[in-house]
């Protein structure tokens, strides 16, 4: 017991002495706090609730760290965000950034980010935190230009002021920073051209500033940023051409120039930048051809270069990218045939070449892509004869082939394509009927069948189609009733309608009064069946579909009155029905409904035809 007391009293003599000896926190400090707190009108989780003015804010405040030798504060970190292990806190602050805090003169890290409703703009005061490595203002609503004090702060690490709404242009000397490692001004109003002291920082390794305003041509001097490993400008108005001098960024991995205004051709000197991984260049107006050189990346991943005018053909040197997974050339100028170098790619998931002037025929090396998802060739001159039996061998999840020549019957290989879940066949020369199997490709969810010349009855095996959400049949010459397809089976998370697309076909025998029952049709949005002889009444059982947005009847041969509730719907925005021969008087509705989709019906009357008895 002696020995047990005694060690007791010397622990507490101990801990009394180490407390009476740690500097309380600086009252200049302190002062400082309290009155940023004071500029905060609402805290919903209490971030700020223990900063009392009664306790030791290097002890007692959340979010607040001291030198534990001078008592002067070195972190602030309040973010709207927090995690560990088994938690995620989501706070927010209203309220200003009190100038106040650039009295904090020995701050370190200061993080505000996610706090969403802090407002007003950044203090200029901020600029005489010279000790500061951290500025983390994200994801807030700040407003107002970036102060030019800040261009001070020598030591600065990360400057994060993203996702905010500020303006005007980004301030020269804010690239003053030599230690200046990562920059994120993304999702503000800046305006202006990048400044020419963007090459200054030297350790810079990630720039961001996409979706802003910003104007003019990519400084030659980017290519200085030889550390740089993420480059994002996208979704601004940049122009001018990409400068060659950016094939000296060897370190990049991600670069991203999508949806700009640049002109000009890819530079040969992409070859240099040999760690990149992803590039976008999609949206914007490049021209010329592909380089060579662009099939000397050895570790690229995804290429997307969709939406411009790049023209001549695909240089065979592209087989040389064999980590390449998604590459998207849509929307160009692209003419010759597909070089059978691609049959190299054994990563290679996506290909979409759609929308260019590319000759067929497929190349056989196709069939060695054994990890192709997904394949795009819509709206290219291949003239198929038939589709290729080989890539029934393959695992093709999406296969979109609309535009591309294909006639004669399905082919039978189809039938056993269980892992196709999008098919677009649509706008070709396929004819014959749509074959009995076609349930067994119960993978489908989408299938465009439309503008074709098929002449058939649907098969009762539609059914089977559980996971089938979108749907076009129209342009062809199906007849018959248009049950098979409204009462179809459906999945546990899948199956039921969005778009449902039956026009321009034969269809006959009404539409089903059932047709609001029916488990595949309860969330369908858009519902074609114009230009069908279908004859009879509009179901009553419409009404119930409460998910429909577009509504078009037109010419079906339609009797009788249009059901209550029917325009009622609150999603309802487009509804068609002239050409009939309705009656009555035309329901109530909320939606500024046209009155050329009521057109024809000889019988029908009010808004938004003329009123009733005239």
């Amino acid at each position: 017991m002696t020995t047990y007391s005694y060690s007791s009293k010397l622990l507490l003599l101990l801990t009394f002495t180490f407390f009476n000896h740690c500097i309380a926190c600086h009252r200049t400090d302190r002062s400082a706090l309290l009155a940023f707190k004071a500029g905060i009108t609402t805290d919903p989780l209490g971030l700020l609730e223990s900063w009392d003015h009664t306790t030791d804010c290097c002890r007692e405040w959340a979010g607040i760290a001291c030198d534990p030798a001078t008592g002067r504060v070195v972190n602030l970190t309040r973010p709207g965000l927090t995690s560990g292990a088994d938690f995620l806190t989501d706070a927010s602050l209203v309220g200003i950034l009190s100038p106040a805090i650039g009295s904090l003169s020995h701050l370190r890290v200061l993080d505000l980010s996610n706090l969403k409703r802090l407002t007003g703009p950044i203090p200029a005061s901020l600029g005489r935190l010279s000790h500061l490595t951290d500025l983390l203002l994200s994801s807030n609503d700040l407003t107002g230009h970036i102060p030019a004090s800040l261009s001070r702060l020598r030591h600065l690490r990360r400057l994060f002021l993203n996702s905010n709404r500020l303006s005007g242009r980004i301030p020269p000397p804010i690239f003053s920073s030599k230690s200046l490692i990562q920059l994120a001004l993304f999702e503000n109003q800046f305006t202006g051209g990048i400044p020419e002291t963007i090459g200054r920082p030297e350790f810079l390794e990630k720039l961001d500033c996409h979706a802003n305003l910003l104007t003019g041509p990519i400084p030659d001097n980017i290519g200085s940023l030889h550390r740089l490993t993420h480059l994002d400008l996208s979704d601004n108005l940049i122009r001018g051409s990409i400068p060659s001098s950016i094939g000296n960024l060897t370190s990049l991995i991600v670069l991203d120039l999508y949806k700009n205004d640049l002109t000009g051709t890819i530079p040969d000197s992409i070859s240099g930048m040999f760690s990149l991984q992803f590039c976008r260049l999609s949206y914007n107006r490049l021209t010329g051809r592909l380089p060579k050189s662009i099939g000397y990346l050895p570790r690229i991943q995804k290429l997307v270069l969709e939406n411009n005018a790049i023209s001549g053909q695909i240089p065979s040197s592209i087989g040389g990218l064999t980590t390449l997974c998604d590459i998207f050339l849509a929307n160009n100028r692209l003419t010759g045939k597909i070089p059978s170098s691609i049959g190299k790619l054994k990563n290679l998931q996506t290909l979409d070449l759609a929308r260019n002037r590319i000759s067929g025929p497929i190349p056989h090396e196709f069939a060695s892509l054994h990890n192709l998802q997904s394949l795009d060739l819509c709206y290219n001159p291949i003239r198929f004869t038939s589709l290729p039996a080989w890539l029934g061998e393959m695992s093709i999840y999406r296969l979109m082939l609309s535009h591309t020549g294909i006639m004669g019957p399905l082919p039978d290989w189809l039938r056993l394509a269980s892992s196709i879940s999008s098919l677009d066949l649509s706008n070709n020369h396929i004819s014959g009927e749509l074959p009995f199997w076609i349930g067994n490709m119960t993978g489908l969810t989408f299938l465009n069948l439309s503008r074709n010349a098929i002449r058939s009855t649907i098969p009762n095996e539609f059914k089977n189609l559980a996971m089938l959400m979108d749907l076009d049949l129209s342009y062809n010459n199906f007849y018959g009733p248009l049950l098979p397809v409204l009462a179809k089976g459906v999945s546990e998370a899948l199956g039921q309608y969005k778009t449902l697309d039956m026009s321009r076909n034969e269809f006959t025998g009404g539409i089903d009064e059932s047709i609001g029952d029916l488990v595949a049709m309860e969330v369908v949005e858009v519902l074609d069946f114009s230009y069908n002889p279908l004859g009879g009444r509009i179901p009553e059982s419409m009404a119930k579909m409460t998910a429909l947005k577009e509504v078009r009847l037109a010419n079906d041969g339609l009797l009788g009155e249009i059901p209550d509730g029917l325009l009622a719907l609150q999603e309802l925005t487009e509804f068609d029905v002239s050409g009939n021969q309705l009656t009555g008087h035309i329901p109530r509705h909320e939606a500024p409904l046209p009155a050329v989709g009521f057109s024809g019906n000889a019988g029908l009357c009010g808004d938004p035809l003329p009123p009733c008895g005239l």
